[in-house]
């Protein structure tokens, strides 16, 4: 145990700290997350306008007429279909703040770069012809959402480097000591401003001349194909969980560096593709989205904590396994599981490390099986909270399915298998402490009563 404690602060937390660190990736991460208010507020409504009860059905149409499912689904379109730009602008709002120059400055520059590299034409389809032509259909939305996210990543954390550059370097226009600050910070960014527009504008133009047509597409073909196809594979997301696991064993959050941050474009795209499908009742594309891991795989938290605690509460003989079992008992149904990663702890602790880098990748394989072959329900695009209690997020999250609540009980059921046997060894390792500490304490009183009497 000591050599795997010494390798694991030697070589990886090194490693790890410095990529939990990394200002690009805390930027992508943060300014992603900028975009799931929204999101979730539009799941509600996605939710409402698909509930699976005939009795709501009927009264809905009685209510609010036959259309009502397409005018409660309004603002489903208008919270998702704009997470590249919300994003865009996220992303370059957090890294210009981790570099210290005007952050508002910089997320705007960078919302008009995005549009910039967007194309306005779009394909139209005329009445009696099979070829479409291409006419002006002003800002394209289905741009301005998760096919665009890859896109706006990248010119979010281009548009900052430039006007960080030359911020850095003072190529700026000053003004006078008694101007206000905010007028004063909109000429500071004329310079840099005008610099990130032309060079995307220049970089537009060349693309334009090239078989791919536009940036959207050089990125897409480029980058996001690739990666979508590694997120989206059961290899690739064993991989990413394992990352995320070994972060997790160094103390780190690995969660928020992996899932929020490396993996999120892929994961989101892929969420709002089975959106849409799920909106226009079409079969589901993608097992591997955001809620896959969130709603099946963490159940409790990373690691899939949770049953590891109702095993502590039911079975655990020491003391302080019952008395920690008891405090994170609550907050474990809501998926908060920091309270055991590092009360316990499992962190830098060799033994319990083991099941629980191991449970969530056996839990993504019967996960993987159970929906890639029908027996259950995939996740419906809907963005569940991640602090929605197991049951109901397995309900909600595949667009009202019972299957979905199943296999998070036939999860639970693993877990706990698997933690069980490890959990025993640890309990029966703090109950030989616990009898220890108790004699060392009976006879250090009796040696005072004896010192007493003498």
């Amino acid at each position: 145990m000591n050599k795997v404690n010494l390798f694991l602060e030697n070589r990886v937390m090194p490693i790890a700290g410095r990529i939990a660190g990394q200002r690009h990736l805390l930027a992508l991460r943060d300014g992603i997350v900028l975009t799931m208010p929204l999101i979730i507020v539009g799941s509600l409504f996605l939710i409402l306008s698909n509930l699976p009860i005939p009795a709501y059905l009927d009264m809905m149409a009685r209510l609010f007429g036959d259309e009502w499912s397409v005018k409660l689904s309004y603002p489903v379109g208008v919270t998702f279909d704009i997470m590249a730009l919300v994003a865009c602008f996220g992303i370059a709002y957090r890294l210009a703040e981790r570099y210290e120059v005007d952050a508002l400055s910089s997320g705007a520059i960078a919302v008009a770069a995005f549009l910039l590299a967007t194309p306005y034409e779009v394909p139209f389809l005329q009445e009696g012809s099979d070829t479409p032509i291409m006419v002006d259909g002003g800002i394209p939305v289905v741009l301005m959402g998760s096919q665009g996210l890859f896109v706006a990543m990248i010119i979010a954390l281009f548009s900052t480097e430039v006007f960080r550059f030359v911020i850095k370097k003072n190529i700026v226009i000053k003004m006078p000591d008694g101007v206000p600050p905010a007028v004063s910070r909109s000429f500071i960014a004329l310079i840099p401003g005008f610099l990130i527009i032309t060079i995307i504008w220049i970089l537009r133009l060349i693309v334009e001349q090239t078989s791919f047509g536009n940036l959207h597409n050089v990125v897409g073909d480029v980058l996001g194909q690739p990666m979508s196809v590694l997120g989206g594979s059961l290899i690739g997301s064993l991989i990413a969980m394992l990352i995320m696991m070994v972060l997790w064993a160094c103390g780190l959050h690995g969660s928020n560096i992996v899932l929020a941050g490396i993996m999120a474009p892929i994961y989101y795209a892929a969420m709002d593709e089975n959106r849409l499908a799920f909106q226009s009742g079409e079969e589901l594309p993608n097992v591997f989205t955001l809620q896959f891991f969130e709603v099946w795989i963490n159940v409790g938290g990373s690691g899939a904590t949770l049953a590891l605690v109702v095993a502590m509460v039911i079975f655990a003989k020491s003391q302080q396994m019952k008395s920690l079992g008891r405090l994170a008992v609550g907050p474990a149904f809501f998926n908060i599981n920091e309270p055991i990663i590092f009360g316990m702890p499992i962190v830098m602790n060799p033994l319990l490390l083991i099941p629980f880098i191991f449970t969530p990748l056996v839990t993504i394989v019967t996960t993987y099986i159970g929906m890639s072959t029908g027996l259950v329900a995939k996740p419906a695009g809907i963005a569940v909270p991640w602090t929605m209690p197991p049951i109901v997020s397995g309900y909600l999250a595949t667009g009202g399915s019972i299957s979905g609540a199943i296999l998070q009980v036939f999860n639970f059921s693993i877990s706990l298998a698997i933690y069980y046997p490890f959990l025993k060894m640890w309990d029966k390792q703090k109950v030989k402490e616990e009898n220890a500490s108790e004699e060392t304490s009976d006879i250090s009183v009796e040696k005072t009563q004896e010192e007493r009497v003498m």
